[in-house]
This record gives C-alpha cells, structure tokens and sequence, in this order.
C-alpha cells in the first residue's frame, strides 16, 4: 500500500483522539498524492481538511506541552526546548566527499521508499548520526536533509534539555519526542553528547543514568518511520548503546582537496579576481574546516565591499588564512 506510514500517523492521532497529528499527517499525505500524480485524491483528502473545525485541530494538552501553536518547553526555566525552521535547499552551501554524498543519498532513498522496504522485510528506522569535528557541516547536512525531504527542522539543543531539577530532563525528552511523532518532520539532537554521555564513568551520578536510559527508551518508542537525526563533536563520548539506534552512522571528515577547492569557489563566488591563486588557497587551507573557510571568505568578500572595491583582495584572502592558521595552531 502506497502511503501506508502517513495512513498510519493519522489513524495513531484518531485513536489518541488527537485532532492535530491526524491533520498533520493527513496534510502530508495529500502533498505526497499529489506528488504522485493523484491530484484527485490529493483535493479529496484536503476537502476533508479544511471541514475540520479550527478549535478542533489546534486544541491540545497544554498540560504537556505539545500542541500544534504551543513548542515544547523546559518545565523549569519554561524556555523553548525546539528551534522550528524550513530550511530551503538554494540557501543551504553544502560541499561533501562523495563517499558520504553517497552513504546520505542512500539514507534519503531508506526514507523516501520506507513503506516499500516495510512490505519487502528490508526497512530500517530512518535514524542517523552525525559525528566530527565543529564546523565540518554537521548541522548544515541536517538542514539540507530537511530540505531535500520538503519537511520542516526541529533542532533541540540538548544541552538546554538538561535541568537542575530531578526528573526534569527526562520529562523535557518526552515532550520533546511527543512533539515531534505528531508532526510531518526532521528531528535533529544537536549537541548529543550532552545527553547521550556513556554510562559508568567515575564522574557518573544516578540521574545522568537515568538521562541515557530515558533518551534511549524514547528513541526505541518512535515509530520507525519518524525520522530522527543526531549531531555530536565528540564520538567518543556517546554511549555505546546509543551507537546501536542509529541505523545510519555518517563521519563528518576535514575537508578534502577536491571539496576544499568547491568551497573557495563557492564562497568567493564573483568576488574572486581573475588572477586568484586557487590552488596555492587549496594547498595551503589544508587540515581547516568548511566553516573557517566560509568565515574568512565573508571576512574578505565584506572588506571588499566597505572599501568599494567588486573583487577581494587576493593579499588579503591569503592574510586572514594565515592569521586563522596561527590561532587554529595556538588552540592545538
């Protein structure tokens, strides 16, 4: 059956009696009909839609934090514990080694062909993890992932999930989870080892157990369909149990030559003179990140522009790399 995840969300928000995951979904599944050449179908299900009584479909329980109009929040400081975005893919740069351009188009086609892998016994759950160093396009790849999929980015920041309160955070996850089952989405745990932190070191306390044990409870609860991304700058951190809930697992690597050189193109753009020494920029960027590359090409491309000039100063380019250089080095 074609569509048979969306047909599956609306009839979990009908039994829950949850007017705003079923209108979530059913909204989802007329874009896909019609996608799909099914207009008709497409109009039928949003003529349902829009029959709906508006109080209907926005009421939800406060109580938990979870309504369509209402983000999840902290209960403690009752800050916002998502960041909602819909990434778009002309603003998103992303420059990737073709090994790992092939493993993401792999894990789209795993979400996109998902009800046809369920019915031929070969699906896995549409989870992946994002690990490497900062700046090497872990979140850039979550927002081009969402893109691609057409669907919005929820973006929790796990360090804000924590709280000083016991019991707290792992009603924050919870809310958090439950928030994003009822809605067509990407869900992405940023900073993930703040929460995901192995288990048993000497510095453990009991409720960072009970963190681990309650993040790894509500990621076995989402459906498999329920797509779910993870980005962490240190691997090495994560719970080994963690590693084995992601059927997807994706290295973020320093920046080849080859992706390097797009990078500079990319980012100097029509302010690179004519003359520009590309490949002694390539050469020499070698062991930095696509974001200090981005940074200093916004640095030389906004120098241009104050100084009235419609080119950056090649001098300069090479100035400011070897200025990061020496504070990248100062760091190590």
């Amino acid at each position: 059956m074609d569509h048979l995840s969306e047909v599956l969300k609306i009839l979990d928000g009908a039994l829950r009696a949850n007017a705003s995951m079923a209108a979530n979904y059913a909204g989802l599944l007329a874009d896909k009909l019609e996608q799909s050449g099914n207009r008709q179908q497409a109009r039928q299900v949003r003529e349902r839609l829009a029959r709906a009584p508006g109080a209907l479909v926005s009421v939800q329980d406060g109580e938990r934090g979870i309504s369509l109009n209402n983000l999840p929040v902290d209960g403690e400081s009752r800050l916002h514990t998502v960041d909602v975005s819909q990434p778009a893919s002309h603003d998103i740069c992303l420059e990737l080694p073709s090994a790992i351009e092939s493993r993401i188009q792999e894990f789209l086609s795993s979400v996109r062909h998902h009800d046809a892998l369920v019915a031929a016994n070969a699906a896995l759950p549409n989870r992946l993890l994002l690990y490497g160093l900062p700046g090497t396009g872990k979140t850039q790849l979550a927002r081009w992932v969402a893109a691609q999929l057409g669907l919005q980015l929820l973006t929790v920041r796990c360090d804000t999930l924590v709280s000083s309160l016991l019991g707290q955070t792992s009603r924050n996850l919870r809310r958090v989870f439950d928030y994003a089952e009822q809605h067509p989405c990407v869900l992405l745990l940023d900073e993930f080892d703040a929460l995901a932190g192995a288990r048993g070191n000497e510095r453990d306390v009991g409720e960072l157990q009970r963190v681990v044990i309650a993040l790894l409870q509500n990621i076995d609860a989402l459906p498999d369909s329920t797509i779910l991304l993870a980005a962490t700058n240190h691997d090495q951190l994560l719970d080994p149990a963690v590693w084995r809930r992601f059927s997807f697992r994706v290295p973020m690597p320093l920046p080849d030559h080859g992706v390097r050189r797009a990078l500079w193109k990319q980012f100097l753009a029509s302010y690179a003179p004519a003359t520009l020494d590309l490949d002694g920029l390539v050469a020499r960027s070698e062991g930095v990140t696509g974001a200090v590359i981005e940074q200093i090409c916004l640095d030389s491309k906004r120098a241009a522009v104050i100084a009235g000039h419609s080119e950056v100063d090649e001098h300069e380019v090479f100035r400011r790399l070897g200025l990061m250089l020496a504070l990248i080095e100062r760091c190590h």
